[in-house]
């Protein structure tokens, strides 16, 4: 009898376990999963070294959104033959532009540079993210700007300073995702200001088995602001992995 792949989510950028409760939720008891944090280490190197240590022996699926899909693509690219597929949600494979790194180093400034007022001015970072990154449609909705908040301040403003040295100093990958012979997803909100489709594109092209979903009226919490489009998408792809495990095995992720 063929068991479920294991599964390893990671989330994204002031995001704790709370961004997977809708798929966590409807695979509840299917398969084992772990959620590992991101906010521990200022090395993307680092968190993926601590989330692959934390999953059993043998392979597993992996998915990461946002920040978590750079951790994500760094498990792959440590694991090695022990990655059974790859999800990647709002994300991208691109290293910082000099830009995107200045504009990191100046929310990190703003949370580091306040002595003694650094949680107000955490929270009025948190708050000004969080207005850019969901669907228009969404700005009123109360219920998830208080997740998003909540996600922020358990995170802190230590675990976000650490994230984003973490993001800027990440690799490139476009030179890992051709060697995943594994069955991929590749999700991103039409909408997604933070993480543009046009990235997913990219990656969805460089990947050899993707599946590419745009979902629409969503920004970049689309795992949020559309669960049901999501998580229908990765329980296709779960069911990809789970039929391509039981095929043929254990075999390498990379070429």
């Amino acid at each position: 009898m063929n068991h479920p792949t294991p599964i390893l989510l990671l989330p994204g950028l002031m995001n704790d376990a709370r961004i997977w409760s809708p798929l966590t939720t409807a695979i509840a008891g299917e398969r084992t999963l772990h959620v590992a944090p991101t906010q521990l280490h200022d090395s993307i190197v680092e968190s993926a070294r601590d989330a692959i240590a934390a999953m059993p022996a043998g392979s597993f699926a992996v998915a990461g959104f946002s920040l978590g899909g750079y951790v994500a693509q760094e498990v792959c690219r440590q694991a090695g033959g022990r990655i059974a597929g790859l999800g990647l949600l709002d994300t991208g494979a691109r290293a910082d532009t000099e830009e995107v790194k200045q504009a990191r180093e100046r929310m990190i400034q703003a949370v580091d540079g306040a002595e003694g007022a650094g949680t107000a001015t955490f929270v009025q970072v948190a708050q000004g993210f969080a207005a850019r990154i969901v669907h228009a449609s969404r700005l009123q909705d109360r219920e998830l700007f208080h997740l998003l908040l909540d996600m922020a301040s358990n995170v802190g403003s230590k675990g976000f300073v650490r994230q984003q040295r973490a993001a800027m100093n990440r690799d490139d990958t476009r030179d890992l995702l051709p060697r995943l012979h594994v069955p991929a997803v590749v999700v991103c909100g039409r909408e997604d200001q933070i993480t543009p489709f046009s990235l997913s594109q990219e990656m969805a092209s460089l990947l050899p088995d993707a599946e590419l979903v745009a979902v629409a009226e969503a920004g970049h919490m689309s795992i949020l602001e559309q669960p049901a489009t999501v998580v229908a998408a990765l329980v296709r792809w779960l069911r990809r992995v789970d039929a391509a495990t039981a095929r043929h095995g254990e075999r390498p992720a990379s070429a």
